[in-house]
């Protein structure tokens, strides 16, 4: 019934994954979300086994599994269809929570004809803001997993349980603790791009939205976007649960899949494979209720289409969003008027869409060009957000302080002097970890 964890060998970067279940019945592959391992999921595995041929994979660098880091959500639905290819896996229900749940967004966006049902666990269409992802990339850089592994219980879990469940924290703890700190960045910034608000619609798989009551971090209003948006989506709220709901009230979750998947497991696409046959349904799972959303669910916005911009405009936007971050950006654009509103495009459009653009330096060395001129000129101001980007970009402190040491020898020990004090308090904030 269960096989030991193996790594697929025909592909570059595989996903290490582990089976429970009989051979012969129809594949459910189930995803962990960010700082955890396929061991979230332990005890859904029993009940769902009897039914199906469970899969569980592990993100890269999780629990052990190679570090390749995989930059974005795509990246790593790639090499999760890459890895069943391997085995011969054609079609699969698909679970995921979080992180995992933006994989299966991913799957029934790009490769529909895969998914033969989903369910999204703690899962959001947009998670938080790019800021926010990119923020806790330059905790890690800089102070290691220790500081997000040590808060990790607070978003997981309910207060109750995690008093209640000592061991259990320890082990979220440990599970973080021991990640590849340079695949939780990469996983942070596959977040930070994530963002498929306006593709809902196109989502064709029956779904459900599953959420703990408590979830602090992508809650019931998250969930209840996701249901408006996709067509053929219920929604599932499990009461006294947060985040990690399949570890915090594993028997509801339990119930809730086994239902979903036996009841809405969709007919394969005509492609000319061999249909995997829909699980039997247990009678009394098929006589429970139906799964349906505890509030009245209001219709999605529809966000209003960018207004087009001539030349490199929105492509510069995109990067200097992703190199300043949003909220200096918004800042800078809401303060524009008829006086400086030409500038900010000029800058957008040439210096952040035409030169940041440009493929012959990465981003860091731009960085570190950008740092030792504005040393050099005195703009302090523009340092202190540049310092910032820099840090966004990959540097770590001490590569910032090299760069001003460096400064310090061709633009002048005052100059130098000035920009240290600004670039320390700007890194003390940037990589001090949120109590």
């Amino acid at each position: 019934m269960w096989e030991r964890g193996r790594v697929s060998t025909t592909t570059p970067q595989p996903l290490e994954y582990s089976f429970d279940g009989p051979e012969g019945a129809p594949v459910l592959v189930l995803g962990p979300s960010l700082g955890t391992t396929r061991h979230m999921w332990d005890r859904q595995v029993p009940e769902l086994a009897k039914q199906w041929r469970v899969l569980r994979f592990d993100l890269p660098g999780h629990g052990g599994a190679p570090a390749h880091p995989a930059g974005s959500v795509a990246e790593l639905a790639t090499r999760l269809l890459a890895t069943l290819d391997s085995i011969g896996v054609q079609r699969f229900g698909y679970a995921g929570c979080a992180l995992g749940g933006a994989v299966g967004i991913e799957l029934a966006l790009r490769h529909p004809e895969r998914l033969a049902s989903l369910v999204l666990v703690a899962a959001s269409p947009r998670f938080g803001t790019p800021d926010e992802f990119r923020q806790r990339g330059v905790i890690v850089r800089t102070n290691g997993l220790d500081p997000i592994a040590r808060t990790s219980p607070d978003r997981w879990f309910t207060g109750s349980f995690a008093a209640a469940q000592p061991a259990i924290t320890e082990w979220a703890v440990q599970m973080v603790r021991t990640t590849d700190p340079g695949c939780y960045i990469a996983a942070c910034e596959a977040l930070a791009s994530f963002d498929v608000r306006t593709e809902l619609g196109r989502v064709g798989v029956p779904t459900l939205v599953l959420v703990g009551s408590d979830d602090r971090v992508t809650g019931p209003a998250e969930a209840r976007t996701l249901v408006a948006g996709v067509p053929d989506a219920r929604l599932a709220v499990v009461p006294g649960a947060s985040h990690l709901v399949p570890v915090e009230q594993p028997a509801a979750v339990t119930d809730l899949l086994v239902h979903h998947f036996s009841t809405a497991w969709q007919q394969p696409y005509d492609t000319g494979q061999t249909a995997l046959p829909a699980a039997p349904v247990n009678p009394a799972i098929a006589a429970a209720p139906q799964v349906t959303p505890v509030a009245e669910i209001a219709p999605a916005a529809v966000p209003a289409q960018p207004v087009a911009r001539p030349d490199r405009y929105e492509t510069g936007l995109k990067i200097r969003r992703e190199v300043l971050g949003d909220a200096h950006v918004d800042r800078a654009l809401a303060e524009s008027d008829g006086f400086s509103g030409e500038f900010q495009e000029f800058i957008t459009r040439y210096a952040w869409g035409e030169i940041w653009d440009r493929p012959g330096l990465d981003r860091r060395t731009r960085s570190c060009i950008t740092l030792t001129a504005l040393v050099a000129g005195g703009h302090s101001e523009e340092l202190a957000f540049h310092v910032r980007a820099a840090l966004r970009n990959g540097l770590t402190p001490d590569e910032i302080k090299e760069v001003l040491l460096q400064a310090a020898v061709y633009c002048g020990v005052p100059a130098a002097n000035s920009a240290f004090r600004v670039a320390r308090q700007v890194v003390q904030e940037e990589t001090t970890p949120a109590e």
